[in-house]
């Protein structure tokens, strides 16, 4: 069960970035969120991830969303937390790729929304890169 979630949440927000479908993309992003180790940027919230997706699917910049990997850190009946391997595509032909961590908690209306996302340093990324999702 608790990779299923994991792999619905990953498969729902690349599909969703790559769709460039704001709402649906925002109503999987709890509004606590808050997202450490992007460079130059103590903390971003829900606001700063809302502002940035709208210019990005408004402009068309991304060319598409992926994640690969899956590894379950910890769970329970209503949180996982889990890494990934995510990679943006650019239509400009830049290529971000790294790894994730990520918290989803099923909220008060029942649905699963990323809580908290921090980028990995590389030996954080210790999961078999075979498994792709």
């Amino acid at each position: 069960m608790d990779s299923d979630v994991a792999v619905e949440m990953l498969t729902a927000l690349a599909r969703t970035a790559n769709a460039r479908d704001y709402a649906a993309h925002m109503a999987l992003v709890s509004p606590t969120v808050n997202v450490f180790g992007v460079p130059g940027f103590e903390v971003i919230g829900y606001d700063d991830w809302a502002r940035q997706c709208k210019h990005e699917f408004e402009h068309g910049l991304l060319r598409e969303v992926r994640y690969e990997g899956l590894h379950i850190v910890s769970a329970t009946s209503n949180s996982v937390i889990f890494k990934t391997t995510e990679t943006v595509e650019g239509t400009d032909g830049t290529v971000n790729r790294h790894g994730l961590e990520i918290l989803i908690r099923q909220e008060g209306d029942g649905a699963w929304r990323v809580v908290q996302e921090r980028i990995l340093t590389p030996d954080e990324m210790d999961f078999d890169r075979r498994k792709s999702h």
